[in-house]
């Protein structure tokens, strides 16, 4: 059984910057049907939204317009670890955080497209 495992989230002030890991037991990020993973984040009271995502082969990136310029998706030579590179926070990045799979392998920014999910880490930014 596959399993994503984020982490790297906490409190930080406005203008700060974290880097959150997704690491994936079982499975590399290369490997077939794994080759496209994003990250998306939950704010409270408010739905799931994509925040990034990669398509490993391509090397493409895309990034919800809300991040874009302040953070960065990446993965580890060995790619069993995903990463996301956040600067210049803001308050309202304050958010559970989550990575997971496309498993539709289309590249998508939709929730129904990405399974399985990691049960997510905290990020709170203080104004």
């Amino acid at each position: 059984q596959v399993q994503l495992v984020e982490s790297g989230g906490g409190l930080v002030q406005a203008g700060g910057s974290l880097k959150l890991s997704c690491a994936a037991s079982g499975v590399t990020f290369s490997s077939y049907r794994w080759y496209i993973m994003g990250w998306f984040r939950q704010a409270p009271g408010k739905e799931r939204e994509f925040v990034a995502a990669i398509r490993w082969s391509a090397g493409s990136i895309q990034y919800a317009d809300s991040v874009k310029g302040r953070f960065t998706i990446s993965k580890d030579s060995s790619a069993t670890t995903m990463y996301l590179q956040m600067n210049d926070l803001k308050p309202e990045d304050t958010a559970v955080h989550y990575c997971a799979r496309d498993s539709s392998g289309s590249y998508s920014r939709r929730l129904i497209d990405y399974d399985p999910w990691g049960r997510g880490t905290q990020v709170t930014v203080s104004s």
